[in-house]
């Protein structure tokens, strides 16, 4: 017997409360109110902070230490000026007076200066000051003068400053630790941990000279990778390609059991394509989903968990994952392309949990799927809007092609500008298609693009003259841009005092040292409990044992430092140390990476601090911690997926290593794990489940995640027991 829940008064929520929960939540969003004139003078500084990111992907990027110079200098003017010192009840009030121009107090003017003068005093002396007797910056590099001691001090400070501003306390005080860590290291009491130590001299040399530091990778990865997919994701947005995904979505499951929780699962995957941020994506489809969940009769925390759980996919749904992903490509030193097409199958099995679990509670609880004369229709949806899928196929085929991520995000967002402004009857729309024909067509003469690009990049550029929708105006798409420019501070932020980590674990070997220790405490665990879990029969390897703690303590720490980090942070921190550990165990690099990334996301879900859960429990008017757990038993993918392709690389699609059958059998092992994990959480599968059936579903469910015909047998016989219960139950409630 099915129910429909009738429509109540009040779950839809306006457009301004929605960009409140976002605010709220997401520190990209939350920002102080300024005066009309500071704010169209930022709004300005922001769009052309967009432009000159667009213009130099597309055209060449100038010199290292001057891009990030000017990287830095357009997140200290933005974030100064719309991050207040502390957040308090006042800090959102508008007070512009004497010592607060445009509402922007004078202490935050003179660190925005003082924060661009040290970001480009590189450039300015790379190759001396005379007047100031400064050499030429290869002379200086060990020996830095004062000016270099101040100007570094003061970037090490101000990034830390701005990265607590957007982020909050926990990774700034984290990597003082670091800092600690590195100017005391002779006086560490734990001895594997001891150093000789960095004087201050010789620190800040470090942090602030490039190579490493401050100026180094992680800043590299944002300042010419990153920011071009946000501002991509967000003008995607804007321009319609998100709705594209949200009606198709309720197309292809609206009218099936349980029909607002799948749709909210299918968008969410679609979204997370063009959307590195969870609370975005959860404040963006869930405005729509969670309330039709409700409605059709899931419990609010459900509701909420289904959107968080399936919005937090957003950074590991290729193509555009989050940024951490651009920066395991550098660390790995693969094409981005390989980390796109390893995480392909994760991805798969983190939605293919959650929609398990949709599925599963919505038989439980008896719900239909929606109304079929209210959903959209697949003529109408796609007659509308399929010029919007346009810039997404010219990205991923640049992409795809082995050109640069920027030159693919720079195509990308250029179709998106002619498939926002270009309308068939009006000639001057058809400008930015013919402007970036023109580039195209520069680029295959001069050798840089190859036939079959150019050709499929005009002519997206020429499809885009036929959209049929409303064309946006000038004033949206500068709007779009700006924010897509403020969308990008707070990874910007984090990507700076990252890079302190990253100074301080290759000038001290931390990360081996932590990944010793690491390993020989699971040794050391796996030793004294291999006796109960062999049962002294050999059922279980010393070497897989050891593996699977390390696995374990690695995850832990993952989750657990994940309270209040960004997952670009927490996966630079943490896989300096799970890499050496499980390098000494024969897991191969881009499992390790993978393995950190996801558990850095599952953090994201994870109560006490899971952000996304709780703008999803705004939007659903229920309880946050409820919804945070909802969020993490629906995750239920994303958490066994790094344990199966670790112990089977093959999951992750590696090039070379590649094998099929292999391939087939263990996907569809991994699925079957995670199809019976989640038939135990939800207490049914076929029927309602009793406790002992529920744990057996639990217990097959682990066992088949392991690689190997073994393991599955066994699994099949621990689940078979389960699978007779619940046919017998089904035939009773048939026969009811």
């Amino acid at each position: 017997m099915t129910q429909t829940i009738p429509q109540e008064a009040g779950d839809d929520l306006t457009a301004e409360e929605l960009a409140a929960i976002e605010a709220e939540y997401d520190e990209v969003a939350a920002a102080r109110p300024v005066t009309p004139n500071l704010g169209l003078l930022l709004k300005i500084v922001a769009v052309v902070f967009a432009v000159y990111h667009y213009l130099t992907a597309g055209f060449g990027l100038p010199v290292d230490y001057w891009h990030m110079g000017w990287h830095l200098s357009g997140l200290f003017v933005l974030i100064y000026a719309f991050y207040p010192i502390f957040r308090t009840r006042t800090s959102h009030d508008l007070r512009p007076g004497g010592l607060r121009p445009g509402n922007v107090p004078v202490w935050d003017w003179t660190l925005m200066a003082l924060g661009i003068a040290s970001a480009l005093w590189l450039g300015l002396a790379w190759q001396g000051v005379p007047l100031l007797d400064v050499a030429e910056q290869a002379l200086r590099q060990g020996n830095p003068n004062a000016w270099d001691l101040f100007f570094g001090g003061l970037l090490i400070v101000l990034v830390l400053d701005i990265a607590r501003r957007t982020l909050g306390f926990v990774l700034p005080l984290i990597i003082c630790v670091f800092i600690g860590y590195a100017l005391f290291g002779p006086y560490i009491p734990v001895q594997i941990l001891q150093h000789p130590g960095v004087d201050l001299r010789a620190f800040i040399n470090n942090m602030y000279f490039p190579a490493e530091g401050i100026f180094g990778v992680t800043l590299w990865v944002v300042s010419t990778i990153v920011f071009h997919f946000v501002l991509f994701g967000v003008v995607a947005q804007r321009t319609g390609l998100g709705q594209l995904f949200i009606d198709n979505a309720m197309i292809l499951a609206g009218k099936y059991t349980g029909g607002p929780a799948k749709v909210s699962v299918i968008s969410s995957a679609f979204f997370g394509t063009i959307s590195g941020s969870s609370v975005a994506n959860t404040v963006s489809t869930g405005s729509l989903t969670i309330p039709n969940m409700k409605r059709l009769g899931y419990p609010g925390h459900f509701a909420g968990g289904v959107e968080a759980a399936a919005s937090a996919g957003g950074q590991i749904t290729p193509p555009i994952m989050g940024a951490a992903a651009f920066i395991m490509a550098e660390f790995l030193e693969v094409p981005y392309t390989t980390i796109v097409i390893a995480a392909v199958f994760p991805a798969l099995l983190h939605y293919v949990g959650v929609f398990c679990v949709v599925h599963f509670m919505a038989r439980r609880l008896g719900l239909s799927g929606a109304d079929p004369s209210t959903l959209p229709l697949l003529k109408a949806v796609w007659k509308d809007g399929w010029a919007n899928l346009i810039p997404l196929v010219g990205l991923l085929w640049v992409l795809f092609s082995g050109y640069t991520p920027y030159m693919a995000a720079f195509c990308g967002t250029s179709l998106l500008v002619c498939a926002g402004v270009a309308r068939p009857r009006n000639p001057v729309s058809w400008l930015p298609a013919a402007l970036f024909s023109a580039f195209v067509v520069w680029k295959y003469l001069n050798g840089s693009f190859l036939g079959d690009t150019a050709t499929v990049l005009v002519l997206g550029a020429v499809l885009t003259l036929l959209n049929p929708q409303r064309p946006l105006t000038l004033g949206e798409l500068i709007e779009a841009t700006a924010t897509g420019a403020k969308y990008a501070l707070a990874v910007g932020a984090a990507a700076a005092a990252v890079g302190i980590v990253v100074g301080v674990i290759n000038t001290t070997g931390v990360g081996f040292r932590v990944g010793f220790m690491v390993t020989n405490g699971a040794t050391s665990i796996a030793d004294a409990i291999l006796p109960v879990v062999g049962l002294g029969m050999g059922f279980v390897e010393m070497a897989d044992l050891t593996l699977f703690v390390s696995l374990v303590l690695i995850a832990m720490s993952c989750i657990l430092m994940g309270a209040g980090i960004p997952t670009t942070a927490l996966y630079i921190m943490l896989v300096s140390v799970a890499q050496p550990a499980l390098a000494q165990l024969g897991v191969p690099p881009i499992a390790s990476h993978m393995f950190v990334l996801y558990y850095g996301v599952v953090s994201e879900i994870t109560p006490p601090v899971c952000t996304s859960a709780y703008a999803a429990a705004a939007i659903a008017n229920s309880n946050p911690f409820r919804t945070g757990i909802s969020a993490f038993t629906l995750g239920l993918g994303k958490i066994v997926a790094p344990m199966a392709f670790v112990y089977a690389p093959v999951l992750l699609l590696v090039p070379g290593t590649f094998e099929l059958w292999p391939f087939v059998y263990t996907s569809l092992s991994a699925i079957a794990g995670v199809v019976c994990l989640s038939g135990a959480v939800v207490g049914f599968l076929l029927a309602r489940a009793d406790p002992v059936s529920r744990i057996l579903l639990a217990v097959a469910g682990l066992v088949f995640i392991a690689p190997g015909l073994g393991a599955d047998i066994v699994a099949c016989l621990i689940a078979a027991p389960a699978f007779a219960l619940q046919l017998l139950g089904r035939r009773r409630a048939a026969a009811a």
